[in-house]
């Protein structure tokens, strides 16, 4: 575990002129990456802050925005939280660059404890913050602005202390959590400098340090344990227990370093994670692949390959993986709301489903295309093997052998035999190969068994 989570961040920052194309250069960078975990990282946090270029516009902020998130990945979380703060595509999306001192926009300041860190009620169903609260947070994010070349800065339009000594007595200082985070009943005050380029970058950055001491009503510091919550559901399974949660916290020590890397090695170790590993069954947690997950692991699996500007597949209608994943419900770098994606049964519809069954049509029918070796790939030693070693051979290399039914199992030996189960199949016939064993392909990864993780 150590070693997997020992990777050296790459500083890959995907490019193109339109939404599609920078799209469809991270699809490749994710399928061709030496530690897919970091790709997986990146995609949660572009869930978890999610930005969408649908209002930024600018695909090279997306991009910018998308390294960012590559480098600090699995480093300190209080780190990624300020740099997030002053990304040129979230000064866009959550309207920073439109906050005034005279008429404060509140959007980003609602979403940093909505979504980014507190949550709105603690594990106890208690508020985390109140209206008060997003009013104050507000003031101290007013003044940013975004260059031509994408720097941001802050200007004078912060509302700053020196500026409003005395009355009126709700400008300058800013006291937030009277009621709530553990504060006591006269909350917190933060204040800059004085100087009012130095006071703006001071008091975001104390925004985040006093949100990150937020304690809820167990005592609980409050952002660790939402923080490793959404990590585990993404991770493992939805719904994990609070004493799961709370043991990774506290084994971590998250809760006063922040470390990510120690957050994430406490997730992977714990005995919960692998309950999603057991077979499908009652009482078996089990999470939906999302579409990005089912793409990019089938292309691995069968080494597929990706051609043109659009990364198309190699096979059926050749049509984009962005493309593809479109029509499943994942449009990359542009989520449905600043929620992000709906997880779980929220990836599935009848559509959705007919886009990853169009996908696992093309990609199998591209195996010949790829020049995929199947007598390689299936580890079979007897090429005229009977159909169930087939079949088993065929569901191993996609990790559902567990999950399979005995009639789904029994479905796909038919079909591999033509109704008849007791006939050899013979992998060095071309019609066999080519056209069976690539069909089975197809039938595996449309399979509920292989939807799921």
């Amino acid at each position: 575990m150590t070693e997997l989570l020992a990777f050296r961040p790459q500083g890959f920052k995907p490019g193109g002129k339109t939404p599609t194309l920078l799209a469809a250069k991270w699809l490749k960078f994710m399928l061709k990456a030496k530690s897919p975990l970091q790709e997986k990282l990146v995609l949660f946090w572009h869930d978890h802050f999610a930005t969408g270029i649908s209002k930024v516009i600018i695909p090279s902020l997306m991009g910018l925005q998308n390294q960012l998130f590559r480098r600090h990945c699995r480093g300190d979380f209080r780190t990624l939280m300020k740099a997030v703060n002053v990304d040129p595509a979230m000064v866009e999306f959550l309207d920073t660059a439109r906050n005034e001192k005279t008429i404060p926009n509140e959007n980003y300041a609602r979403e940093l404890m909505e979504l980014f860190t507190l949550g709105v009620n603690d594990e106890n169903g208690a508020p985390n913050y109140l209206q008060e609260d997003i009013v104050q947070i507000a003031r101290a994010f007013t003044g940013w602005r975004r260059s031509n070349k994408a720097a941001t800065f802050n200007t004078t339009t912060h509302d700053f202390n020196a500026q409003f000594e005395g009355p009126p007595e709700n400008r300058g200082p800013k006291d937030v959590f009277k009621s709530t985070g553990g504060f006591g009943a006269s909350g917190i005050r933060y204040a800059g400098s004085g100087s009012p380029f130095a006071e703006g970058s001071t008091e975001i950055d104390a925004i985040v340090d006093i949100l990150l001491a937020h304690t809820d009503t167990d005592g609980k510091v409050t952002v660790a344990r939402r923080l490793a919550r959404r990590l585990i559901e993404y991770f493992a399974h939805p719904e994990p227990a609070l004493a799961y949660v709370d043991d990774v916290v506290a084994t971590s020590g998250v809760a006063t370093s922040w470390d990510l890397t120690a957050l994430l090695h406490q997730i992977f170790v714990h005995d919960d994670f692998y309950l999603s590993s057991l077979p499908a069954g009652a009482g078996t947690k089990k999470s939906v692949k999302w579409p990005a997950d089912f793409v990019i692991t089938s292309l691995r699996m069968l080494k597929g390959k990706l051609v043109g500007r659009e990364s198309s597949v190699r096979g059926g209608e050749f049509r984009g993986l962005a493309d593809h994943m479109s029509n499943m419900g994942q449009i990359l770098f542009d989520p449905p709301s600043v929620f992000g994606w709906d997880w779980e049964t929220g990836w599935l519809s009848s559509a959705t489903l007919l886009a990853r069954y169009t996908f696992a049509s093309d990609l199998a029918a591209s195996s010949g295309n790829n020049g995929v070796k199947l007598l390689k790939l299936l580890d079979l030693d007897d090429p005229a093997a009977n159909a169930g070693a087939v079949v088993d051979a065929v569901t191993d290399v996609f990790g559902v052998t567990a999950d399979l039914t005995t009639a789904e199992r029994a479905a796909m030996i038919d079909y591999l035999t033509d109704g008849s189960p007791a006939t050899p199949v013979d992998l060095t016939v071309y019609e066999v190969r080519e056209k069976k064993v690539s069909g089975l392909l197809c039938l595996v990864m449309q399979s509920p068994a292989y939807q799921v993780h």
